[in-house]
């Protein structure tokens, strides 16, 4: 994958998240009539939850440009001046990413069981989800440990330094949503929760996971070929 097709593929997650939230909020799974009433269908505001996703959204993936456009430019220095050494990434990295796929899949079916409002399946499939991303934590750490303990391993290999500082950063945005999740998984154990806001944080959540699944093929596609 070159840099192009890293830009390319984050531009158009970006897009795409922009789509479907557009198509969401035209498409609504609630709407809230005069009465304060929920109803499947119809067109709802949008809310400041949207927003705030919507917002943040757009400055990760500003974020992530950033460093995609540091990475390119250390990584030709480096290779100008000796010192980038590219290095085999960890095996356990793949598993890493049929993991999070996985749980990406399964947030998606927890969004579909908020739609119908299946709130026992619903907290099901939220927990697996969760679950799996805190295995693919886990295995983020092993792949740490690997790096650290070869013979690649060098503060002076800028090449390692980025693998670490990418792998951090998107690991850090996880651990933010894994916090958003828990606190989502606390309320689906109390019944007086409204089922309503229960199933629009869960929406906002696949939406979340989904973004970083992506984010998460361009960066391992952009090691895997510098």
């Amino acid at each position: 994958m070159t840099l192009g097709a890293a830009y390319g593929a984050l531009s158009a997650g970006a897009l795409l998240w922009a789509f479907l939230v557009s198509r969401l909020r035209a498409k609504s799974w609630e709407t809230k009539s005069a009465t304060g009433a929920v109803h499947e269908g119809g067109d709802t505001t949008l809310t400041p939850n949207w927003i705030g996703l919507v917002t943040f959204l757009g400055v990760v993936t500003s974020l992530f440009a950033l460093f995609l456009t540091a990475y390119h430019m250390r990584m030709m220095d480096g290779m100008e001046h000796g010192d980038w050494v590219h290095f085999p990434v960890p095996r356990i990295l793949w598993v890493n990413t049929g993991v999070l796929m996985l749980g990406s899949i399964a947030m998606q079916w927890a969004r579909a069981a908020a739609i119908r409002d299946a709130r026992e399946a619903m907290r099901t499939r939220l927990i697996v989800g969760g679950v799996l991303t805190g295995a693919f934590l886990l295995g983020q750490l092993i792949a740490w440990s690997e790096v650290r303990t070869s013979s690649y391993f060098t503060p002076a290999n800028p090449a390692v330094a980025f693998f670490y500082l990418l792998t951090a950063v998107h690991g850090l945005h996880l651990v933010g949503g894994l916090a958003v999740w828990a606190r989502t998984v606390k309320k689906l154990f109390v019944p007086a929760a409204k089922a309503a806001d229960v199933s629009q944080i869960v929406v906002l959540c696949t939406i979340y996971w989904h973004y970083l699944l992506l984010v998460w093929l361009v960066l391992f596609g952009l090691m895997l070929s510098t």
